[in-house]
């Protein structure tokens, strides 16, 4: 059996490594062990920033409907509790889209949700508190 050096492939992980690491800081651009961490570190970084960004978006998103929705006299969770009581089923990206882009569209939207009667909740009857147990007292 002849001999393998396997020199090909080694160099082909080493030049992958380097073209990641194309633009990092000092060593880890030019030595492959400290390049080889920075790049699964960097790897690890952009998956949980693709997690976040989803967060993000919706905190934007509730942003722009409050500050809309403040204008015509209501607040973001009656808005939204609003709009699940009529029914009308448009997530946050969408109605953010309409506050900002089609203002008419999105005071029409909250002009039904300001005409739907808020269902009454159950009142929950006050409970009077019980008196405090007396404390027995011991004699000696």
């Amino acid at each position: 059996m002849p001999r393998v050096k396997r020199a090909k492939i080694h160099l082909k992980k080493r030049r992958t490594i380097r073209k990641a690491t194309k633009g990092y800081r000092w060593g880890r651009k030019k030595t492959i062990r400290l390049g080889r961490t920075a790049m699964l570190k960097a790897g690890q970084h952009a998956f949980q920033a693709r997690r976040k960004k989803k967060g993000n978006f919706r905190q934007l998103w509730q942003i722009r409907i409050n500050a809309a929705v403040r204008e015509h006299g209501l607040t973001y969770s009656k808005f939204i509790n609003g709009l699940k009581n009529k029914k009308i089923e448009l997530d946050r990206k969408v109605l953010a889209d309409l506050a900002v882009n089609n203002p008419k569209i999105f005071a029409a939207i909250v002009n039904e949700v300001k005409s739907a009667k808020a269902e009454p909740q159950k009142e929950a009857k006050p409970t009077t508190p019980k008196a405090p147990a007396k404390l027995k007292t011991v004699k000696k």
